[in-house]
């Protein structure tokens, strides 16, 4: 599938988080959603990206919900959030639906199929903004600023 547009209707997804729990993000109305997508737990540029979020959290308690999101299993979520204290939810794809649903996954330059590093703005149940190629450094700041 394509990439969602801003003003497209959002992908609803219901995802089981880190703790175990479901999110089902057609729920989620009161602020708006920061849905990034990353390739793998505990890899360099993931970690990074994650570390930021986790660093910037306070200020994005009252703006937005942040969830990142991977293939990885739930296992492997609970340990990267351990190891990096992270402090926002992770939601695990694995057989990468909700990233084929979003239009993230594909063939990457190496050769093998991933996740290219998306980020979406999500609001009432729309697409607001899309960042494309994200470089994970100063990633937080940049959504931050677009909220």
């Amino acid at each position: 599938m394509p990439i969602p547009k801003p003003g497209d209707p959002a992908p609803q997804l219901t995802l089981a988080t880190d703790e175990g729990k479901n999110v089902s993000l057609a729920t989620l109305r009161d602020k708006p959603i920061v849905l990034f997508f990353y390739p793998k737990d505990d890899t360099p540029g993931c970690t990074v990206e994650c570390k930021e979020f986790r660093d910037a959290r306070a200020l994005f308690l009252d703006k937005a919900h942040v969830f990142g999101i991977s293939p990885d299993d739930m296992a492997s979520h609970q340990a990267f959030r351990d190891k990096y204290a992270l402090n926002f939810p992770l939601l695990s794809d694995p057989g990468h639906k909700a990233a084929d649903e979003y239009g993230v996954w594909g063939i990457k330059p190496s050769g093998n199929p991933g996740i290219f590093r998306t980020t979406f703005i999500l609001r009432d149940g729309k697409v607001e903004k899309v960042f494309e190629a994200v470089k994970p450094e100063g990633h937080a700041a940049e959504v931050l600023a677009a909220l």
